[in-house]
């Protein structure tokens, strides 16, 4: 394999395992049975503070 299908393989698995993850956390806030103002902060705060520890 040449260095620049190496590089191509690798993003379409990180896309791919990003929206496996992504379904995943919409099924999670969907069985919490969360009323909508948490689902909103889920869906907008979480991930700030998740990309703010991960950093």
């Amino acid at each position: 394999m040449t260095q620049g299908s190496k590089h191509r393989a690798n993003q379409a698995a990180s896309g791919l395992v990003g929206i496996i993850w992504f379904i995943g956390w919409l099924f999670t806030i969907a069985y919490a049975n969360l009323i909508w103002w948490k689902i909103i902060l889920a869906l907008v705060i979480w991930p700030y503070y998740l990309g703010l520890a991960v950093r």
